[in-house]
């Protein structure tokens, strides 16, 4: 990791820059740390391509479907900003070094054993990302990362995106352009011809053949790129030095045809069950262990005492070269022109936030202080503002600032409320403490499969009742007391006792499901702070206020949904509302409304009627209440059992 130079800008997002990580074809890659002190990598795209519209557009299409690959072979996508003056992308750091520094700088050829096992590892992460509908395009020993448990692949997918801002229609390469890295490209790369999986393949055998013989298999580029080229699409590969079933793998996935290499399902069958117990040479391990200490070395490039505005202007500019921006001197435009005055010192105040539940000043910190500098590219299209309590919270237009007035700080007030009503952001509030909502729904998936049980048996007990009704208007043509038909104790006893099974595990259901909706609405506050419409109380409570009932509770499960589903993590309100798919919720909700108007016709059993004709009315009612019950209570099984999913996942830190 270098330290960040004076073009390097000091934040991007809301993300402190601590070094830098390197850089590549689509821009610099930084190491960052978030607000909750996580350790990011993030990568700043080049001011080249992010003034191509195309690419903005393949660039937001790839990061959400690299979300869907998930984090167990490849670094999980943890925010973006594509509609930023300079697009950035975070993903979770991986402490590892990556494999051509453990070849070329650490180690030197690995064993058979070991690369035996790294197949292993990259056939699961191709597998991963080909089923996310992703090519990774790029696949190579510097976009490959060595940790204990198996390696790690990077920038999946992403070089499709930039593959568009090279390509014209038809899938085909421009003239003279070039996506990839020479050595590891496939031959229909080099041909300019339509990328598929297979060529990611051929990628992955000469990864292999270089940790294993420490060569690239076509030799270098010391005689020219366009003969290392020429030697990846018509001259057979270098394989001295690899043996047994390893070279046959290697040869199978650097075959020119790519129909005739192996597809990844039949290298994960080959390739299985390789990846186990300690898969590294001694030395590779102990330079795992040095560089997770440096890791932990690592230190803010400013001291942390440092308020975030004075850190900015005393670092020199915030960007410089072909992504420089000037730095104004005064308000920005978009915000209330009032009196300039210096950000404070250390000594003058608090540099950080008052902990959440003290007073805090009624007048806001500089502008900056707790999001990215006022007009820096890397700035997510909101208005920044301070509001007591914790970082993150959004109400309002921030006042103008002013001088300071000079005496004891006013008391402070209540803070400013936000636009309210559906899809308003609240005034901020101290954040209760995220847990698994897992226990509760474990629970409440027992007490719906006894529901689902039960209504089977209700079902099956009324359609006696009917069957046992209709033949006795059959037989006798007129209302008769229905304590007279012959087996009437016990269809009422039948009845009676499904009734009572049915009224306790209603009563339990109606409590968990209130603990589980507190508790995943408590935790998507943590998702997307300020964006959950109406409080946690009245999430609760909204299920017993009369018409309220009809739709508040799922105006509260579609923003929880959003906030918790892995195709828009860290939506926090700015930029425009993700897409994100609520079939499950949507139709839960549906059945759910039809089963309850339904409940409520139902409020009198068939044996307290004074007739044959109503009682059949009522068994008929009560017919179709279980009828839509059942499916109501399965789509509950589900919608339970995703969204409990989507909230441990993200809590679990797959994403922040």
């Amino acid at each position: 990791m270098k330290r960040l130079s004076a073009e390097d800008p000091r934040w991007i997002g809301d993300y402190r820059l601590l070094g830098r990580l390197g850089e590549g074809g689509m821009g610099r890659v930084y190491l960052a740390r978030s607000g909750r002190g996580r350790t990011v990598a993030v990568k700043a795209v080049q001011d080249e391509l992010a003034r191509q519209p195309d690419f903005r557009r393949r660039f937001a299409q790839e990061i959400t479907a690299a979300r869907k690959v998930g984090g167990e072979w490849t670094a999980p996508v943890l925010d973006a900003d594509t509609e930023a003056a300079t697009p950035w992308l975070a993903t979770g750091y991986i402490a590892g070094p990556s494999l051509s520094e453990v070849v070329d700088d650490q180690f030197g050829p690995l064993p058979h054993p070991t690369v035996t096992a790294l197949a292993s590892g990259l056939v699961r992460a191709l597998s991963d990302i080909h089923r996310a509908g992703l090519v990774h395009r790029d696949l190579k020993p510097s976009n490959i990362l060595i940790t204990i448990d198996g390696p790690r692949v990077i920038d999946f997918g992403i070089a499709r995106a930039l593959d568009s801002a090279v390509q014209s229609a038809g899938g085909l390469t421009r003239t003279g352009a070039l996506v990839g890295s020479p050595g590891f490209m496939s031959p229909e790369q080099v041909r300019g011809m339509q990328v598929t999986p297979a060529s990611d393949v051929f990628c992955l055998g000469a990864v292999l053949a270089y940790a294993a013989t420490g060569r690239m298999p076509f030799g270098t580029a010391d005689s020219g790129v366009h003969a290392l080229l020429f030697r990846i699409a018509e001259e057979e590969p270098e394989l001295s030095g690899l043996e047994g079933p390893l070279r046959d793998l290697v040869a199978a996935c650097l075959t020119k045809n790519p129909a005739d290499r192996p597809t990844v399902e039949m290298l994960l069958q080959q390739t299985e069950g390789e990846l186990k117990g300690t898969w590294l040479p001694g030395e590779v391990l102990a330079e795992l262990g040095r560089h997770a200490v440096q890791l932990l070395d690592s230190e803010d490039p400013e001291s942390v005492e440092q308020p975030r505005a004075e850190a900015v202007s005393t670092a020199g500019p915030v960007v410089s070269g072909p992504l420089a921006q000037p730095t104004p001197s005064t308000p920005p435009p978009s915000a209330p022109q009032g009196p300039s005055t210096p950000p404070p010192s250390p000594q003058q105040g608090p540099s950080t936030p008052p902990p959440s539940g003290q007073s805090a000043p009624s007048t806001p910190p500089p502008p900056g202080l707790y999001g990215p500098p006022s007009g820096s590219p890397y700035s997510p299209p909101r208005q920044q503002q301070w509001q007591p309590g914790f970082p993150g919270q959004h109400a309002g237009p921030a006042p103008a600032p002013g001088p300071a007035p000079a005496g004891p700080a006013p008391a402070p007030g209540p803070a400013p409320a936000g636009p309210g009503g559906p899809g308003g952001a609240r005034p901020a509030q101290p954040l209760r403490p995220t847990a698994s909502p897992r226990r509760s729904a474990q629970a409440l998936t027992v007490l719906f499969s006894l529901h689902l049980l039960i209504g089977t048996i209700a079902v099956v007990v009324d359609g006696l009742v009917i069957n046992k009704l209709d033949s006795v208007q059959a037989n006798t043509g007129f209302a008769d007391e229905l304590e007279d038909i012959n087996g009437y104790g016990r269809l009422q006893g039948a009845t009676v006792g499904v009734e009572v099974i049915e009224s306790l595990l209603g009563i339990s259901v109606i409590v968990l499901w209130l603990i589980w909706f507190w508790r995943v609405r408590v935790n998507s506050e943590h998702f997307a702070p300020g964006r959950i419409r109406y409080s946690s109380a009245m999430a609760v409570g909204s299920w017993f206020i009369p018409v309220c009932n009809l739709f508040m509770p799922k105006q509260v499960l579609n923003d929880v949904w959003t906030a918790s589903d892995p195709a828009a993590p860290q939506w926090q309100g700015y930029g425009p509302k993700p897409r994100v798919r609520r079939g499950i919720v949507n139709g839960w909700w549906t059945m759910w409304l039809v089963y309850f108007f339904f409940f409520l016709l139902d409020y009198e059993s068939w044996y307290g009627e004074d007739s044959l004709e109503a009682a059949q009315q009522t068994i008929s009612v009560a017919v179709f209440t279980d009828f839509f019950g059942i499916p109501a209570t399965i789509l509950a099984l589900v919608l339970v059992s995703r969204l409990t999913s989507m909230q441990d996942g993200r809590l679990a830190g797959r994403l922040n």
